[in-house]
């Protein structure tokens, strides 16, 4: 059954897709409001999120809303699903994202995502990349919105982690905002390349705000217990959840 209820999704969720991205396309003419951009965005992704309750049996449940703070704040999030890219836009009011770069070579994707406003980074750039990154952060959590970035670079599996990269270090120090911690079970139900698509629930879970002003070393200590311990909490209490087989 699962199986089943996968492949449904997977041609299902591409079909919603090209009928939404095409059509978009006008959305990319020079001129069009970027907030049109933002309308369509959320549009499309609402549509996954129905597709994944209906077809797939997934859904999900977001905790810790008043840990955010009011204004722009650094969110720091484990990753480890494509749907991780996708929250984010529903739950909170015109976020930005630390992204790698490649992701703007994307067809119809990474077009949009220019036009939307992300920070894209070489992970290859070094010291040049993370001045840029810094710079275009700064940029952006001074109009207000809240930048997002996955310390880990890229998707990890449930249970297991990777060392956070110096970029989240290096906009704490910079930006001198509160840090929001977020961890999540994403990988559990919609796994990194997986076509198995597993019934349950996605938990996202907003951690207490890490203050500005830490050192680097303390600060880096600080996120990753926070983080891991949250991330072994919700996973456990996911196994404690009966399965739909």
């Amino acid at each position: 059954m699962i199986l089943l209820r996968s492949l449904a999704f997977n041609v299902a969720f591409w079909v919603w897709t090209v009928s939404i991205h095409v059509p978009g396309l006008v959305l990319l003419i020079p001129g069009v409001p970027r907030r049109w951009i933002i309308v369509a965005g959320r549009f499309w992704i609402r549509g996954v999120m129905l597709l994944l309750r209906w077809v797939a049996g997934i859904d999900y449940q977001i905790r810790g809303r008043e840990n955010l703070p009011d204004g722009p704040c650094l969110i720091a999030s484990k990753h480890q699903s494509a749907w991780d890219t996708l929250i984010f836009n529903l739950i909170l009011d015109d976020p930005s994202f630390v992204l790698k770069r490649e992701l703007l070579f994307l067809p119809f994707f990474g077009w949009y995502l220019q036009r939307y406003g992300i920070v894209a980074i070489d992970r290859a750039g070094g010291a040049k990349t993370l001045r840029k990154m810094v710079a275009e952060s700064k940029q952006i959590t001074a109009t207000g919105r809240r930048l997002i970035i996955f310390p880990e670079g890229t998707r990890v599996a449930p249970g297991d982690s990777k060392p956070y990269h110096p970029g989240v270090a290096a906009l704490y120090r910079e930006l001198k905002l509160p840090v929001v911690p977020v961890a999540l079970t994403s990988g559990r139900h919609w796994g990194r390349r997986a076509f198995r698509k597993v019934p349950g629930t996605i938990r996202l879970e907003f951690q207490p705000p890490i203050p500005p002003g830490m050192d680097r070393k303390a600060f880096m200590q600080r996120l990753g217990d926070d983080l891991e311990a949250a991330s072994e909490r919700l996973r456990a209490e996911d196994d404690r959840t009966p399965r739909v087989h």
